[in-house]
């Protein structure tokens, strides 16, 4: 039977090839601008799939770690005028440490209890970035938030910003793809099944859950900066409740357990947004469906592709390329 597979480089040098040929065909700025979100999006979906797909930790509160790193940047940048990169460490710093004080006590708990732990951060944070007008500008925002740039070059135009931001998400991606692989990998695919049977088997426990969340922490940061660099601006709004169950969608749609269909996920979340968007120009009563066509989504999507779009696809795929010459030995693709 033939086999189809490839390698976390080889899908890297693809996704790399697409993306520098893009825009060539893609010269609209909003399609640009609208692909460079994605690209941010992939990047909080990848690290929250590294948590639940992977460990099997549930968070409800990932757009706070969001915030955080674009908050971090936003006011390290403005207010202290420090370089954009050295603010972006900063708040990748600062998000870890953050996530290690909450992961110590909160992954102790197991299910909905963690969801709602995780939850009640997410709020406490989105009402902190709020309510602390001397620093974060209160309802506001943060504007004038400076572009990336290496050394006269900046980072200004819409083009420029998403050959910057894809060139980033491929390498994590790259670099979460061999880290699935390796024996961290296989650690935390023990925690999903059991943490009981993963303990027997000598894997540190503890020590991989908070390790794992803090992982998706710095991944959250790193696209908040990166968003933060890309708007110029940070409000509250954007980092609340409702972002927060956009993430989770997107990892649900794009498949769990699957670093690439983060992608999936956030480009069909993404791409979902942005049109509702439109149609609520026309039709002003389409801004009231978005969290409704999320859960909707949600639902079709489980119900009919429990696995997520990318293994969904990925098995149609197979059953295609497998099959038989002769019809009548045809052969179920294994699952």
């Amino acid at each position: 039977m033939k086999k189809f597979t490839a390698s976390p480089i080889f899908a890297a040098l693809c996704g790399l090839l697409i993306i520098g040929l893009l825009p060539l065909y893609i010269t609209n700025n909003y399609q640009r601008g609208v692909l460079t979100f994605i690209a941010i999006y992939t990047l909080l979906a990848v690290g929250l799939n590294l948590l639940m797909g992977y460990a099997g930790q549930v968070s409800l509160g990932h757009a706070a770690f969001f915030g955080i790193g674009a908050y971090t940047s936003a006011i390290l940048t403005t207010h202290f005028h420090i370089s954009p990169w050295l603010a972006i460490v900063a708040g990748i710093i600062l998000t870890a440490a953050v996530a290690l004080l909450i992961g110590i006590p909160c992954l102790r708990l197991k299910g909905h209890y963690l969801a709602m732990a995780t939850l009640g951060f997410g709020w406490i944070i989105y009402i902190v970035f709020k309510n602390w007008d001397a620093v974060t500008q209160g309802t506001s925002g943060i504007m004038n938030i400076p572009n990336l740039a290496i050394g006269s070059f900046v980072f200004a135009s819409d083009l420029s910003r998403f050959y910057l931001v894809w060139v980033i998400v491929l390498l994590v991606l790259l670099l979460s793809a061999n880290l699935i692989q390796s024996r961290v990998g296989r650690a935390l695919r023990a925690l999903h099944r059991s943490e009981d049977a993963a303990a027997t088997l000598g894997v540190n426990v503890a020590r991989y859950k908070i390790g794992v969340f803090v992982l998706s922490a710095a991944y959250a940061s790193l696209a908040g900066s990166l968003y933060a660099h890309t708007v110029n601006y940070v409000s509250p709004t954007q980092f609340g409740f409702i972002a927060s169950v956009q993430i989770v969608v997107m990892v649900v749609v794009g498949g769990m357990a699957s670093i690439w269909g983060a992608l999936i996920g956030a480009s069909t979340i993404t791409l979902l947004v942005e049109w509702l968007r439109g149609m609520g120009q026309v039709m002003p009563q389409f801004q009231e469906f978005e969290i409704i066509a999320h859960g909707a989504i949600l639902i079709i999507v489980m119900v009919f592709m429990p696995t997520g779009l990318t293994v969904g696809l990925r098995d149609a795929f197979l059953r295609w390329y497998q099959q038989d010459d002769t019809p009548e030995k045809k052969e179920a693709v294994p699952k």
